[in-house]
């Protein structure tokens, strides 16, 4: 599958919640008539909504004469994009050879048993979004997470529970 066939099939192509248009023009506004303003336009969106609306596609072809099919080849070509509402935390599971042959895959199979999603799915509550990555660089800590911006090191699935209660009683605070 390739990344933007990947990507179109994890997100739907934009089938999320949506935006106000108003919300979106001030910001397509603030870019038209500079060149190569595309991806820093598609960010800019992304960073206000934390993905990118269809509302916004929309805008942004109208505005700056571009081709929704050229945006979406855009927004599924760049893993930074998204087309659907982010969790309040990402939960990132190495896949690499070390952290998968040392339980890397029953740390994924656990996390989406217990969240009932899979890999670049969000939970219903909005509260986590599950991701597998190739490498986080930490072999000798095999198997590794990364929930935001914290490592786990040497995981084992009876300790995920705790870890995802982190999360929730700090959401709570």
């Amino acid at each position: 599958m390739t990344n933007a066939t990947n990507a179109m099939t994890k997100t739907g192509a934009g089938t999320g919640q949506d935006v106000d248009r108003s919300e979106v023009e001030p910001i397509v506004a603030a870019f038209q008539g500079r060149q190569g303003a595309i991806i820093p336009l598609l960010q800019e969106i992304q960073r206000r909504f934390g993905y990118v609306p269809k509302t916004a596609v929309d805008v942004i072809s109208e505005k700056m004469g571009v081709y929704p099919v050229e945006l979406y080849g855009i927004l599924t070509f760049y893993a930074q994009f998204y087309l659907e509402p982010r969790g309040k935390h990402t939960i990132k599971v190495c896949q690499g050879t070390a952290c998968y042959i040392m339980g890397g895959k029953l740390l994924l199979d656990q996390l989406e048993e217990d969240l009932q999603v899979h890999d670049g799915e969000t939970t219903e509550d909005g509260q986590f979004t599950l991701e597998t990555v190739a490498c986080l660089g930490c072999c000798g800590m095999a198997p590794v997470m990364m929930v935001d911006g914290d490592f786990y090191g040497s995981v084992k699935t009876n300790i995920l529970d705790s870890i995802l209660e982190h999360y929730r009683e700090q959401d709570k605070q």
